[in-house]
């Protein structure tokens, strides 16, 4: 243990009458500040382990959709994610076989699946989570007890078809791979400088509807060009969004047009009065930043119709007031777009998670929306039941409004089973290079996740500490009750060396934690 503890950090901002407390700094407690002298990397390299050897193959990501059949790790307490670790220590033989399985197999070599199991509220039955994550065996070691370590990986989401044992009693499931959506974005140019009414109309005129306005070739052609010169800067998907939207406008021009053109020309000018003073409609900010069920729905309608699989109906059909810097080129406001545009609410989730949680950064991660959507999922400090959610949720952009909402809701941990308040939001600590939270498995094969809180209330110790077999290196660890349920929270871990910092702190069960997200 010793060789695993870090010295103290130069300069160091603390003096000796705060060796018992905690300087946060701004990040939610990383390393770098405040005197924080624990390497955050050694708890994800779960060292605890002791040696284990890489198994020297990496997977291929499976196409979505195939169906294959593996064999499975049912684990309670566990919701693993794609690209987050998962630490095992296997004992039971049927797990034992079904690792060799895993590590002899064919297709799909070194991977197993895990699902969830968790306990029924009122006869404490268990219940199997209907999707998993696929997981690479990237490590293992053999004991001499015969049990086996292995660190594993998260690739793939999976749907669970059917399970069974093999006559080695390794248990094993047919799944199928989940196709997940690519990442939408707003297309480019769908917005610009206020235009006229004229001009943002004219978008949707059918060549004939044109000239019949007065307007000549020269401008008409002018257009086209304009507009396939931009269609031509579009993706596919943004392509078939574009057109599918700028057909429902086209559409419903025609239907009012049928009125006689004063009848077009007088919603022209009810669009453009109703921009600085009467609003057609609610702005765009409060109903993005508040969705409430009767807005949900509506937007579920607004997204379907924007990707061609349903035509709008003719209720609620003007534009939405835009800023005067932002005026919609395209039938649906600027915020609807916002609501499904993958990259915007990536850099929103990533703002909310370093205000909030702080380290580590994610700035490279919101480049790939998809994967900060799993690395939010996989770390925020909620109860494990709402991150099974999470995990159950298809579409980045659904995914990401739902962290969004968790991580402004989130404000207090409470036990499961007494409701007592345990912490606040404000308490989180991160003590590992993966974030606030993660999963650890203890020397009877039973994997815990956990978050670190630097300080907890509420709490009583059992026993003394333990320094063997710490997660945390340099730091004993003392099992922590609920003082109210008596219920098993979690452990307190106290630095073993002076030098330490954070001198203590709380490492918290998330399937001990209550869904309050008040």
């Amino acid at each position: 243990m010793e060789e695993l503890q870090i010295e103290e950090v130069e300069n160091a901002h603390y003096s000796s009458s705060d060796d018992d407390s905690i300087d946060r700094g701004d990040d939610g407690g990383a390393g770098e500040y405040g005197g924080f002298t624990f390497d955050m990397g050694l708890a994800s390299m779960h060292t605890y382990l002791g040696e284990v050897e890489d198994t020297q193959r990496r997977v291929s990501f499976l196409d979505g959709g195939a169906i294959l059949n593996l064999p499975m790790f049912y684990l309670e307490g566990v919701v693993l994610f794609p690209e987050a670790t998962l630490p095992l220590r296997v004992i039971q033989p049927r797990f034992k076989a079904a690792v060799e399985r895993a590590l002899n197999q064919v297709k799909a070599p070194c991977t197993i699946g895990v699902v969830r199991v968790h306990r029924h509220p009122d006869d404490f039955s268990l219940c199997f989570a209907s999707i998993g994550t696929t997981a690479e065996i990237r490590q293992y070691r053999r004991l001499e007890d015969g049990s086996l370590n292995v660190v594993t990986r998260g690739q793939q989401r999976f749907r669970l078809r059917r399970s069974w044992v093999d006559v080695e009693g390794a248990p094993c499931a047919e799944i199928q791979i989940i196709q997940e959506d690519l990442p939408l974005r707003t297309p480019r140019d769908a917005f610009g400088q206020l235009a006229s009414v004229s001009s943002i109309r004219s978008l949707s005129y059918p060549a004939s509807r044109s000239k019949k306005h007065g307007h000549g070739d020269k401008d008409n052609d002018s257009e086209s060009m304009s507009e396939a010169s931009f269609e031509s800067d579009l993706s596919p998907t943004e392509l078939r969004m574009h057109q599918s939207v700028i057909d429902s406008h086209s559409g419903y021009d025609r239907i009012n047009d049928s009125d006689g053109e004063s009848g077009g020309c007088e919603q022209g000018h009810q669009l453009e009065r109703s921009h600085p003073n009467e609003p057609a409609g609610p702005s765009q900010h409060s109903i993005f930043e508040k969705w409430s069920e009767k807005e949900a729905a509506g937007l579920a309608t607004v997204h379907q119709s924007s990707l061609g699989k349903q035509s709008p109906t003719g209720e609620g059909q003007e534009l939405a007031p835009s800023s005067k810097h932002r005026a919609s080129r395209m039938f649906w406001p600027h915020w609807v777009f916002r609501m499904y545009d993958s990259y915007y609410l990536a850099q929103r989730a990533a703002d909310m998670w370093k205000e909030i949680i702080g380290a580590p950064s994610m700035e490279d991660l919101v480049k790939t929306p998809d994967l900060l959507s799993f690395y939010i999922a996989s770390k925020i400090p909620v109860s494990e039941s709402t991150r099974q959610e999470l995990l159950e949720i298809d579409g980045i952009s659904y995914r990401l409004r739902r962290e969004i909402e968790l991580l402004e809701c989130f404000d207090r941990v409470r036990c499961k089973t007494c409701q007592s308040v345990i912490a606040r939001r404000s308490d989180t600590l991160v003590m590992s290079s993966d974030g606030p939270l993660g999963a650890y498995v203890n020397p009877h094969g039973f994997v815990h996740e956990v978050m670190t809180l630097y300080k907890a209330n509420g709490l009583a110790l059992i026993g003394r500490p333990v320094e063997e077999y710490s997660w945390f290196p340099g730091y004993a660890w003392t099992i922590t009750t609920c003082s109210t349920c008596e219920s098993q929270m979690g452990w307190l871990f106290t630095a073993t060396n002076k030098n330490l910092k954070p001198r203590s702190f709380w490492g918290i069960r998330s399937s001990q934690v209550a869904d309050d997200l008040r």
